[in-house]
């Protein structure tokens, strides 16, 4: 495994372990927070903590946005991959359960290689892919586990998630798609309050108010796990992962989510995890590993391992299929 790899491994690790929780934090915090002033508030503390660390960490040179295509890449990032999908995603899930939720939000992985295919050259599932892709939304709905009679009744809530999934998926290829010099950081640190902004007036035209506002611990820990960890922490990770490994690997952390609340939920709540969510993990894990499988002669693996349980004397069949692998 290179470098790169390692870093995207990490990076995939953290986003996915961080935006585990943020389903839980969300419902939590909804109970104390107006749902756009919320989302607000989270991108106020996200984008503070994002600038000061890209400040701190970038030289001069490289921390304004310098052509057209940088501007595309933030504006992508804070109106759609942020700004629009969280205010959906925290509105929406004010309808409808925690589960339901992320289940809903795993179409975004599915959804991507729709707009990548229309708007990126470099990005294509195969036919492996996508087996890969639906295994892993399989596994996502074993996990998960929802309700049937709750998930298909179409509801507003659903809707609202539905395009907050939308949105993000489109978000993520755009990011892709306009490139830029700016470094991931230093494009989702700028893109941080063009999503607070937006968030803030969505917030005053419903008519939403600071007084609404229940302060107590619960409300706090919320706020700061969605704005620190699962915000600017989580976003570095996300964001630097679709510029080094593609938007529709990147997103393939909405699949590993659910099983990062499920586990997070047995080893620090006590809850149950149950049989069918053991074989959710197993059928994501191989919805993966058909995913990573894409860069390999799957044939002339096989034929390989023929060829060294077989003797060497044995006569040749002209008609072996793995004589065509060879030759070629």
């Amino acid at each position: 495994m290179t470098t790169a790899d390692r870093r995207s491994l990490g990076a995939f690790v953290v986003a996915s372990v961080l935006f585990g929780g943020t389903f839980v934090a969300v419902k939590a915090g909804l109970a104390y927070f107006p749902p756009l002033l919320f989302v607000a508030l989270r991108f106020d503390i996200a984008a503070v903590a994002l600038l000061v660390y890209a400040a701190a960490t970038t030289p001069r040179g490289q921390l304004l946005p310098r052509t057209p295509r940088d501007l595309a890449g933030v504006l992508a990032t804070g109106v759609l991959a942020i700004g629009v999908t969280n205010a959906l995603l925290f509105v929406g899930q004010g309808y409808t359960t925690s589960a339901v939720a992320a289940i809903v939000f795993s179409l975004n992985p599915i959804l991507t290689p729709v707009f990548a295919a229309l708007v990126l050259a470099d990005e294509r599932l195969s036919r492996r892919g996508l087996v890969g892709m639906a295994l892993g939304f399989v596994g996502v709905a074993l996990v998960v586990n929802p309700d049937p009679a709750t998930l298909f009744d179409l509801g507003i809530g659903k809707a609202i998630l539905l395009a907050g999934a939308v949105t993000g998926a489109l978000g993520s290829v755009l990011i892709r798609w306009a490139g830029g010099s700016l470094s991931s950081t230093v494009r989702t640190a700028w893109g941080l309050p063009f999503a607070a902004l937006l968030c803030h007036y969505l917030s005053w035209t419903a008519g939403e108010s600071a007084r609404a506002i229940t302060w107590n611990a619960e409300a706090i820990a919320a706020l700061a796990y969605v704005g620190l960890l699962a915000g600017a922490v989580a976003y570095v990770a996300y964001f630097g992962l679709i510029d080094t490994a593609g938007a529709i690997r990147a997103n393939l952390v909405f699949y590993a989510v659910p099983v990062v609340t499920a586990l997070g939920g047995w080893a620090l709540l006590g809850e149950v995890v149950s049989q069918l969510a053991v074989g959710g993990f197993v059928t994501i894990f191989v919805g993966f590993a058909v995913l990573g499988s894409e860069s390999i002669d799957v044939r002339a693996a096989l034929c390989r391992l023929r060829d060294r349980a077989v003797d060497s004397a044995d006569a040749i069949d002209v008609d072996d299929p793995c004589l065509d692998v060879e030759s070629d």
